[in-house]
């Protein structure tokens, strides 16, 4: 007769033996021992990891601004529906596949549907390109940041040695002036383009590497790595800084944006609705892609935070909690934002149409302007700037983790050993930071421009999103995919969603990506330039580089699967029956093996010390 429990020792050491059967060729473990895969320490590390991820600077350069553009109050209404259809049920599901499998994006994707295994490896191409090009923003930011803290502000005056004879200070007293030159410039766009840029006059001159620049780039890609560097254990930590921290710079911002004169102005320009802005197609392309890019969809990176939680975690709640927030944080963000160029538009005398921009012009010429004309303007740019730094900051290291992710769960037994994360890390690192470099150059903007068109398009997503569904709505089976939702919460999804995988998703995804290419033009560079042919060439380079990888991988599994081609379609249309050992978790936090001899819709729940303890009885 066995005791009722195993004391710790046996039981350790009967794990150890489980561990060294999973050993390849039977191999005794040593200092290089496969480490373990790692779970969240707690459900406030993945809600604040998510939270970092999806909350970006979308929500503060882009949302705001589309709002005001698209008719106010009235931009919710496709707002809303986009995210109501396609935004919350993508969510759900790469967040609750990553949990069902315990896999990165790769992985959970051969496990569900191995023929589209390529939707896996085109999301971490996708998130391969964010790394180089987003982590330039923040380089920019850093930038900006170094020089908040001198006495008085470069940007708000014309003596600098970068300003020319064209600089002008664009105050109300001289706004009425006809006097000034058609070249006149302000002192924003000078530091901007003369100094942070260097900015070429055309894309053909790429020029020298600018160092402050590189420099700055460096120190972000540093402090990305040790942010990542070891795994969920690290990530987990820091994003209760990083998550955190930008909420509350927005609160700072948003009581001091609305104590400023012309502040209400500025809100009302936000908000005031138009409803003849509806009958417009752009209003409703904008809404469905800013759905798409702020909630983070179709980049793996969800799937594979979801894969670190324990397996009862209740992700149907948290998706729902974790979209609520995303979308508040856009619409709180407006306030803060439009509260402040409304003061700047009652301080020059203009309409505040002259001041509204979004993205890098709003984060690097409206708000710097802005933050000129307060009182302590270096405590407001240091404020403005982390906030920016943050922000950024937790999505790209996040996005990263999610690339690392995918890759040790292909190859658990090569990369789970001694250092090797580490270093593959670091390698992954010096090769963005290197193939970035091309960015800080004085044409590096129009390069910038172009990877954000292309290498992470609407047209990516969006294809991505319309195969997603309809691989887990038709192939898979919605019914079977509520049905692993219920196994993990303890109850069933609302029906809608299983009508959202199977068809309103994959619908309005189509019907916003016929119009995106029916309305599609040449990308615009700024100041009159258009990308000339050879760069639109790269930038379709770029986006079908992830994006044919989706039919690459199907012809690739249906060559090397045997048998005949009915027999193929319907093995590579099937969940694999012997997935490869993953240890799932439950909300008491035992490991629990799933037994490779079980689909996976019958994974046991039995702690592995009593599966042991029963074998051994």
């Amino acid at each position: 007769m066995m005791p009722d429990k195993l004391p710790p020792s046996q039981t350790e050491t009967l794990l150890d033996k489980l561990h060294q059967r999973s050993l390849p060729n039977g191999k005794k473990a040593t200092k290089d021992v496969l480490h373990a895969r790692g779970q969240w320490a707690s459900k406030a590390e993945f809600l604040l990891a998510v939270a970092g991820q999806i909350i970006g600077l979308g929500n503060v350069w882009r949302f705001p601004y589309l709002c005001y553009k698209n008719g106010g109050g009235v931009f919710f209404v496709p707002y809303l529906l986009f995210l109501v259809l396609c935004g919350i049920p993508l969510f759900l599901l790469e967040t609750s596949l990553g949990q069902y499998t315990s896999l990165g994006g790769v992985g959970a994707w051969r496990t569900i549907c191995p023929l589209f295994g390529g939707l896996g490896y085109a999301s971490q191409m996708i998130i391969l390109h964010s790394c180089v090009y987003y982590i330039v923003i923040l380089a920019w930011a850093l930038f900006y940041l170094s020089y908040s803290f001198q006495a008085e502000l470069p940007w708000s005056h014309c003596n600098n040695t970068w300003n020319t004879e064209s600089c002008v200070l664009f105050e109300h007293h001289n706004l009425t002036n006809t006097s000034l030159t058609e070249n006149a410039t302000s002192p924003v766009m000078e530091f901007w383009e003369r100094e942070v840029l260097c900015l070429s006059s055309s894309l053909d001159e790429l020029g020298p590497i600018s160092w402050k620049l590189a420099v700055c780039l460096a120190i972000v890609w540093l402090i990305c790595y040790f942010c990542v560097w070891k795994g969920v254990k690290s990530t987990g930590k820091v994003v209760y800084l990083t998550a955190t921290f930008p909420y509350i710079m927005l609160f700072v911002l948003l009581l001091r944006g609305a104590t400023l004169p012309g502040a209400t102005q500025g809100i009302i320009y936000y908000l005031k609705p138009n409803v003849t802005r509806l009958a417009d197609p752009q209003v409703w392309m904008d809404a469905g892609t800013q759905v798409f890019f702020s909630y983070g969809i179709c980049l793996g990176s969800l799937t594979a935070l979801g894969s670190y939680n324990k397996y009862n975690n209740d992700c149907y709640k948290d998706s729902f909690m974790l979209c609520l927030l995303n979308s508040s944080t856009s619409f709180l963000a407006g306030f803060a934002i439009f509260s402040v160029l409304g003061f700047m538009a009652e301080e020059q005398g203009v309409d505040i149409s002259v001041v509204a921009q979004s993205g890098p012009g709003l984060a690097f010429i409206a708000y710097p302007r802005a933050v000129s004309m307060m009182p302590l303007p270096q405590l407001w740019a240091v404020c403005f700037f982390l906030m920016i730094i943050m922000l950024g900051l937790d999505s790209q290291f996040v996005s990263l983790e999610a690339l690392m992710t995918s890759v040790t769960d292909l190859y658990p037994h090569l990369i789970r050993r001694g250092h090797r994360r580490e270093l593959l890390l670091l390698f992954v690192c010096i090769v963005c930071f290197l193939v970035g470099l091309v960015m800080v150059t004085p044409g590096g903007l129009y390069v910038f421009q172009i990877y954000d068109h292309f290498s992470c398009s609407g047209a990516s997503l969006l294809l991505l999103s319309i195969f997603q569904s309809l691989a887990i709505g038709w192939v898979y089976g919605a019914e079977r995919f509520s049905a692993n939702i219920r196994d993990m919460t303890g109850y069933n999804p609302l029906p809608f969603f299983k009508l959202c995988w199977k068809y309103f998703t994959p619908v309005v995804c189509t019907a916003t990506f016929v119009f995106s290419l029916v309305r599609w033009s040449p990308l615009s560079l700024g100041k009159g330039l258009v990308a000339p042919v050879w760069a639109m060439v790269l930038g379709w380079v770029l986006t079908l580089s992830s994006v044919s990888l989706l039919p690459i991988w199907a012809i690739y599994a249906l060559v090397t699967t045997p048998g005949t081609l009915p027999q193929r379609f319907q093995f590579l249309c099937s969940p694999v029956e012997t997935p490869s050992l993953a240890f799932h978790h439950l909300s008491n936090g035992s490991p629990v093996l799933s037994s490779p001899s079980l689909p996976l819709t019958e994974k046991p729940k039995e702690p592995i010390t009593e599966m042991i303890h029963n074998q051994m009885t």
